[in-house]
């Protein structure tokens, strides 16, 4: 497959990768995903990464795969992005406060990843209680970013129908837990419908996608209703969950303001399967603030590995 737009984000790619697969600030609050730092911990977590990469030339990227700075607590070791052939890593913190790696990959094939070893309490993703929503006014600032539209997050368009769906519904956590049923219900998940360019308002015309566009969907009809939602991406397995298991992969979710803290969604999964061990790597306003490889050149993947899963 092949990411041939400069910058071009490849999560849809490693997601066709997926299918071909089958088929062959810190945030940090009581329902952030961050949480387990300073707690019980009674589950270790062996995650990681790799891409496999084909370059028509000398490429500069930038990569985010280092779990988040709110779990450096929780990390046996750090864990550091390693290429093959080895090229030199510059290491820095983003807007949004995640660990990026800047690079310039040599001509050829490629490899990037990383890996590590995390703690965790083992504990399902906690249910919001009933939490009211902060009014616009009273809401902090840093918090106000993520009411506006953005690239995938397009409010504009959206915004008619939102209130349209969820004026009558009480605000709050139980408007946002109305907001994720819709999108489950609404989106048909498929890694053969994975599209670079699809917007929130899109997805809700086409009603399929993949996690990351149940979680645009989400975010707008969240931000459409003035409540602050931010996109998170990292390492979901399937801790928990019975078998059969599809191929490991990267996730996205939302984390959203009530009640004076950041509190996790999951439109994707949603409150009916709560999930155990997410490892977020990224937060932004969507995808296009965290893609996992942002690579300013062509590029073919020739490779994905994701893996997720309790150690002894």
């Amino acid at each position: 497959m092949r990411c041939a737009k400069p910058g071009a984000d490849p999560q849809p790619c490693f997601d066709k990768c997926r299918a071909m697969a089958y088929e062959g600030e810190d945030g940090r609050a009581a329902g952030a995903a961050s949480a387990p730092t300073g707690g019980p911990r009674v589950m270790r977590i062996k995650f990681g990464c790799r891409f496999h990469l084909d370059l028509p030339q000398p490429t500069p990227m930038i990569a985010l795969l280092s779990a988040h700075y709110s779990r450096a607590g929780d990390l046996e070791r750090p864990d550091y992005v390693v290429t093959t052939p080895s090229v030199p890593l510059t290491a820095y913190r983003d807007g949004f406060g995640n660990w990026c790696t800047k690079l310039v990959a040599p001509a050829g094939a490629f490899s990037i990843g990383s890996s590590g070893v995390l703690h965790d309490t083992g504990a399902p993703d906690p249910v919001p209680p009933d939490l009211p929503q902060t009014p616009v006014e009273a809401l902090p600032e840093d918090t106000l970013t993520y009411l506006l539209g953005s690239r995938y997050c397009d409010t504009d368009l959206l915004s008619d129908e939102a209130w349209r769906l969820f004026e009558a519904v009480p605000s709050g956590s139980r408007r946002v837990q109305a907001i994720c049923d819709f999108a489950h219900r609404h989106v048909t998940f498929g890694y053969e419908h994975a599209r670079a360019t699809r917007t929130a308002s899109q997805t809700y015309a086409e009603g399929r996608g993949v996690c990351r566009d149940f979680t645009h969907l989400a975010v707008t009809l969240c931000r459409c209703m003035n409540i602050p939602a931010r996109y998170c991406t990292g390492y979901l397995g399937d801790i928990g969950v019975p078998p059969p298991y599809p191929p490991g992969d990267f996730s996205a979710w939302m984390e959203v303001y009530l009640g004076g803290a950041w509190w996790v969604f999951d439109p994707r999964n949603n409150a009916s399967m709560p999930r155990i061990g997410r490892v977020l790597v990224a937060r932004g306003r969507d995808a296009a603030d965290v893609p996992l490889i942002h690579s300013f050149g062509q590029n073919t993947l020739t490779g994905f590995e994701v893996w997720t899963e309790e150690t002894a």
